[in-house]
């Protein structure tokens, strides 16, 4: 893997890091259930789309 591409994967690491804590903060927050609901499936993509990326290093 080249240095660009290790940058890539890093900062796709750090985005996908980054969308699952603010999805789970906003599903905790939420009183509407359908939208915590949603919120929840929105981590756990956000938690294998992370270890997707990990994966590849």
């Amino acid at each position: 893997m080249t240095s660009k591409e290790l940058l890539y994967v890093e900062d796709a690491l750090g985005h996908e890091c980054f969308m699952k804590s603010c999805s789970c903060k906003a599903s905790s927050k939420l009183t509407d259930t359908t939208l915590s609901s949603y919120m929840k499936e929105l981590e756990q993509k956000h938690t294998e789309l992370f270890d997707k990326f990990l994966n590849l290093l």
